[in-house]
C-alpha cells in the first residue's frame, strides 16, 4: 500500500526517473517540450505551497532573530561565492554571451525551490524561508555591481527588477499566504485539517513533476547550442563541488547549528536559474539564445547536484 513515508523513502529513485522521462519527452517532442515551459513556475508554486503547509510559521520569529545564520548566509552568497565564480571564469574564459549567462545564474542565490531541497536534505528550511526577502533584496542590489566588475558596463545595464519581483510574488508570497490561510483553517475546521494533511503528500510528486518539466522543456535548447555551451560544463561542475565545501567551512568557523549549516550549504549550492532566465531572454539577438541555453545547462546540472546534496549534505554536517 502506498504511504507518505514510502514516497519520502524512495524519493531519490522517483526523481531520477522523472529526470530521465523528462529528457526522453523533450527529445522526442521538442515543440511539445517548449509548451511545458510556462507550467514550470506553476508547478514550483504548488510545490512550495505544499512545503509551506508543513512549516510551523509561529517559529519563524526565532529564525528571523538568528543573526549568526543571516551573517553567514550573506558572507557565503555575496562574498565567498562571487570570489569562487570570479576564479572559475578566469580559469575557464568564456565569450561574452556565455559569460553573461554564467554570471547571471551563478551570482544569484535561489529564493524558491531551495526551500524544498533544504528540507529534503535535513536542513533548517524555516531559516531559508525567513531569509528569502534578504536574499532577494541583496542580490538585486549587488548583481549589477558584480556584472560590471566581472564583465563590464554593458552587462550591468541588462538587469531588470521585474522578473525577480514577479518570481517572489508568484512563487513565494502567494503560496505562503495560501499556506497560512490553510493552517489557520485547519485549526478551526475538520475539512481544513484534512486538506492540510493532504498537502503533506504533495512535495515528492510535485518535485518529480518540476524535474520532469524543467528537463523536458529545456533539453532541446541545450542540445541545439551544445557546441557553444560545452565549455561551461566544467565551470558548473566545479561550482557545485566547491560551493557547499565553502559553506561547510564558513559554518564551522562561524559555529552555527548543524541543521542551520545544512541550510547554508543548500543556499550556497542552489542558484536562481528559473528567475534569471527571463533576464537572459531580453538580450539582443543571438546573445539571448546562447545566454538562455547557458542558464538552462546550469539548471540541469544543478538538479543532478541537488540529488547528490540531499544524501551528502546531512553527512557533511551531522549531529
Amino acid at each position: 500500500m502506498l504511504s507518505r513515508e514510502g514516497l519520502e523513502k524512495n524519493q531519490i529513485p522517483i526523481y531520477i526517473i522523472a529526470i530521465i522521462l523528462g529528457g526522453i519527452a523533450g527529445l522526442i517532442q521538442p515543440k511539445a517540450g517548449r509548451l511545458l515551459e510556462p507550467v514550470v513556475s506553476v508547478a514550483i508554486a504548488v510545490l512550495l505551497f505544499s512545503m509551506f503547509c508543513q512549516i510551523p510559521f509561529l517559529k519563524l520569529r526565532e529564525a528571523l532573530h538568528n543573526g549568526r545564520f543571516i551573517g553567514a548566509l550573506l558572507l557565503v552568497n555575496f562574498i565567498l561565492i562571487p570570489i569562487l565564480v570570479f576564479l572559475l571564469i578566469k580559469i575557464f574564459p568564456q565569450p561574452d554571451p556565455v559569460l553573461i549567462g554564467v554570471c547571471l545564474v551563478l551570482l544569484t542565490p535561489c529564493i524558491d525551490y531551495v526551500i524544498v531541497f533544504t528540507q529534503l536534505g535535513k536542513g533548517n528550511e524555516k531559516l531559508i524561508l525567513a531569509s528569502t526577502p534578504v536574499l532577494f533584496v541583496v542580490q538585486m542590489l549587488l548583481l549589477p555591481l558584480y556584472l560590471w566588475l566581472f564583465i563590464g558596463t554593458e552587462a550591468s545595464q541588462i538587469v531588470r527588477i521585474g522578473p525577480f519581483v514577479e518570481a517572489f510574488v508568484y512563487m513565494i508570497l502567494i503560496p505562503l499566504v495560501l499556506a497560512l490561510a490553510l493552517q489557520f483553517s485547519a485549526k478551526k475546521s475538520e475539512p481544513g485539517s484534512k486538506a492540510l494533511d493532504f498537502t503533506a503528500w504533495l512535495p515528492v510528486p510535485f518535485m518529480a513533476l518540476v524535474l520532469f518539466l524543467v528537463i523536458g522543456s529545456q533539453i532541446d535548447r541545450v542540445i541545439n547550442d551544445f557546441a557553444v555551451i560545452i565549455s561551461v560544463i566544467p565551470v558548473y561542475v566545479l561550482f557545485h563541488f566547491f560551493a557547499p565545501l565553502i559553506a561547510r567551512l564558513a559554518a564551522s568557523v562561524i559555529q552555527i547549528e548543524p541543521s542551520d549549516g545544512r541550510a547554508l550549504l543548500f543556499s550556497a549550492g542552489t542558484r536562481n536559474s528559473l528567475v534569471v532566465l527571463p533576464l537572459a531572454l531580453t538580450l539582443p539577438g543571438e546573445m539571448a539564445t546562447i545566454a538562455a541555453a547557458v542558464i538552462v545547462t546550469q539548471t540541469m546540472i544543478e538538479l543532478i547536484a541537488e540529488l547528490i546534496y540531499i544524501k551528502a549534505v546531512p553527512k557533511l554536517l551531522y549531529k
